[in-house]
């Protein structure tokens, strides 16, 4: 049982505006021959899984239990200030 989740902070989005969002957290795939490439699999805006080159993230890893609440926090609207 895996004990710590990988999420991935989009940091360039250069090429790629409508697929990836600046400053975004995404959900990171496992894809290990993927990572021996210099690329990594995320869920991206379409909702689908694809590779990027992963010098576009800046990768986190969290323990699971702190993961379910990121994931929450994900779906979560967000609060616009006025």
């Amino acid at each position: 049982m895996d004990t710590e989740a990988r999420f991935a902070v989009c940091v360039k989005n250069t090429g790629y505006p409508v697929s990836l969002e600046l400053r975004k957290v995404y959900t990171v795939l496992d894809d290990p021959d993927a990572e021996q490439d210099g690329m990594i699999r995320i869920v991206d805006e379409s909702g689908e899984d694809y590779l990027y080159d992963s010098a576009r993230f800046v990768v986190v890893t969290v323990p699971v239990v702190d993961a379910h609440a990121l994931l929450e926090a994900m779906e979560a609207p967000v609060a616009t200030h006025r």
